[in-house]
């Protein structure tokens, strides 16, 4: 497996990317893996190293590039806990729900520039913040054959736009989705999670939804003790694979 950082225009503002890549001969899937509100920070980059060591070439791009604060450096070395919650709140309160499809069409496209994908399929997955975008990514972003979100934060509000709230776009949805829940989230909620269901269900989109006793928001994230459950996140890595082999692996072949 190897990484780097690359940097893409987007907007006429760069916008960084870290890509890491198997250790395989021939063409590979690839997967967009989006931030959650720490950015593309160590976790997001253990995800994307975790996928190419799965065989899968991974791209996460730094959707705060347009944002010159520094927010992030500031709560780089707080604790995990309301404080440090609030001052990232503020930067999620900057997005634009266009300017983000913009963003993740730009990492689609820098995958399908790679030879190591070529024509390979290539799918998307994200965490909190990031687990939204990959819903309103397969409704509205071009090129993608997969998506799978974990615990999806603000599904049900746009970000900067008049247009509508993700879940309501569940209609245009182009690609099958899984999801991975706790129970005990309150963002989203299993109100939420069911509203979710029924919005595919009605449209006939596929998609498979695990959710997890015991588990609240965060989940996956090891970093995190408050949030991390190993219970949840030990079973939801496999199931993300088989997701990802039979969505995109199996489809190459």
């Amino acid at each position: 497996m190897s990484d780097s950082w690359v940097t893409l225009e987007v907007d006429n503002d760069p916008m960084d990317v870290y890509v890491a890549r198997p250790d395989v001969d021939g063409q590979a899937p690839g997967v967009v893996v989006i931030q959650h509100a720490g950015g593309v920070d160590a976790f997001i980059q253990e995800m994307c190293d975790r996928l190419a060591a799965a065989g899968y070439v991974a791209a996460a791009p730094n959707l705060f590039h347009r944002q010159k604060d520094n927010i992030l450096g500031e709560v780089a070395d707080m604790p995990p806990g309301p404080e440090r919650l609030e001052r990232l709140m503020v930067k999620l309160g900057k997005f634009n729900d266009d300017e983000i499809v913009r963003d993740v069409q730009a990492a689609v496209d820098l995958l399908r520039e790679y030879d190591a994908v070529g024509s390979s399929p290539i799918g998307i997955t994200g965490f909190c913040m990031g687990g939204r975008v990959v819903f309103l990514s397969a409704a509205r972003v071009s090129g993608l054959s997969a998506g799978a979100m974990f615990y999806p934060a603000a599904l049900a509000m746009p970000w900067g736009i008049d247009g509508p709230a993700p879940i309501d776009q569940a209609e245009a949805v182009t690609c099958p989705l899984a999801g991975f829940f706790g129970n005990d989230d309150t963002n989203p909620t299993p109100e939420l999670v069911a509203q979710m269901d029924d919005a595919l269900t009605k449209y006939g989109k596929e998609h498979h939804f695990h959710a997890y006793d015991g588990a609240g928001h965060a989940f996956m994230d090891s970093s995190n003790p408050h949030t991390y459950r190993e219970h949840a996140a030990h079973d939801a890595w496999p199931k993300l694979l088989a997701f990802f082999d039979e969505s995109l692996k199996a489809a190459a072949a």
